[in-house]
């Protein structure tokens, strides 16, 4: 017999985020690492919360699959210990963060972005786009966010794609270089190219230097919308959640910059959330899509085929999806220039 209850799932969805966006807020996981397991007394004092409302929060984070029961107390799972906890390789919680004080509240009005198809998060009657901003604290949100996304999926994306045959990679839109880093590290004959807005390069030099990979990894500022041509010398070019923010028409003419800039042979790997062909899902990919309703003017979540499609027309030969399971995307589609 069926039954709403799957109906009551989508509702405490957003039950489901607060929990996981104030254990994060509250720096939980981080202490909870250090501590290896805690009684809800001791979460209490330490957070400065009464019986009442740490006992609720534990138990509901348990539910998630974000905390496991020892004993009297609470630890970490495996996956709050590696993706949640400040410092971790693969720290996902600055992804949480952003989602939470960014487009959580937009997300309320999401009426309203149906009914005007105008972003919720920015304004294009007094900006370009929404990188265009005076709030650096929200610009470094959202490098933040990309950062702590990319750096898994560029993981995933190595395993599922062979990089090794290349030897200089062009990171179209890299942000603050999450992809060149892990990939180079990685594959010691690479070098790599991050192409981004100049205030962003600075983001990523920051970052590479960290890495300690500056003499493999360089930036170039720029802007790859009004740019005419792309930075040549590489032979891949790598455009990772970057083609969802765009519409046909602007996406068409950027895959033409990218044929142009590689030599024959050269590799094209456009890496995003794909939509299934009959565009029913997956979940993640149609959400995002949706997300790019609140967050962008023309972007949407599109399938393989589509990509596949445009990069065809581009003059790419050889076209291929490859497929693997990543917070930012599921899949890559990958051509060649004849």
């Amino acid at each position: 017999m069926i039954t709403p209850t799957p109906l009551m799932r989508l509702v405490a969805g957003v039950w489901g985020f607060k929990t996981l966006a104030v254990g994060v807020e509250l720096g939980l996981f981080t202490w909870l690492s250090r501590r290896r397991t805690a009684t809800v007394d001791e979460v209490a004092a330490q957070f400065g919360l009464a019986e009442r409302p740490t006992d609720m929060l534990l138990a509901a984070s348990a539910s998630l699959g974000l905390l496991e029961k020892a004993g009297d107390g609470y630890r970490n799972s495996e996956l709050a210990e590696q993706f949640l906890v400040e410092g971790r390789p693969y720290y996902f919680g600055a992804q949480v963060r952003y989602s939470d004080l960014r487009t959580y509240l937009p997300w309320h009005r999401i009426e309203e972005a149906l009914r005007t198809d105008r972003p919720l998060t920015w304004d294009p009657r007094v900006q370009k786009s929404m990188f265009d901003t005076t709030d650096p604290a929200m610009l470094a949100q959202f490098w933040d966010a990309m950062y702590s996304t990319s750096r898994f999926t560029a993981r995933a994306l190595a395993e599922a794609y062979d990089f090794g045959a290349h030897r200089r990679l062009l990171d179209v839109g890299g942000g603050a270089g999450a992809f060149p880093i892990e990939l180079c590290r990685r594959l010691p004959g690479l070098t790599a190219t991050v192409l981004d807005l100049p205030h962003v390069c600075e983001r990523a030099e920051e970052r590479i230097a960290e890495a300690g990979l500056g003499d493999r990894i360089g930036t170039v500022a720029g802007d790859f919308l009004a740019d005419p041509e792309l930075p040549g010398g590489h032979d891949v070019v790598l455009l990772s959640m970057i083609l969802h923010d765009w519409d046909e028409r602007t996406n068409r003419t950027l895959l033409a910059r990218c044929h142009a800039a590689l030599p024959p042979g050269g590799a094209i790997v456009v890496c995003e959330l794909l939509l299934d062909d009959d565009r029913t899902g997956p979940p993640e990919a149609a959400l995002m899509g949706m997300n790019m309703l609140v967050e962008t003017e023309g972007g949407r979540n599109y399938s393989g085929a589509e990509y596949a499609t445009w990069l065809a027309d581009a003059g790419f030969v050889d076209v291929r999806t490859v497929r693997f399971d990543a917070p930012g995307a599921n899949g890559a589609v990958v051509g060649r220039r004849g």
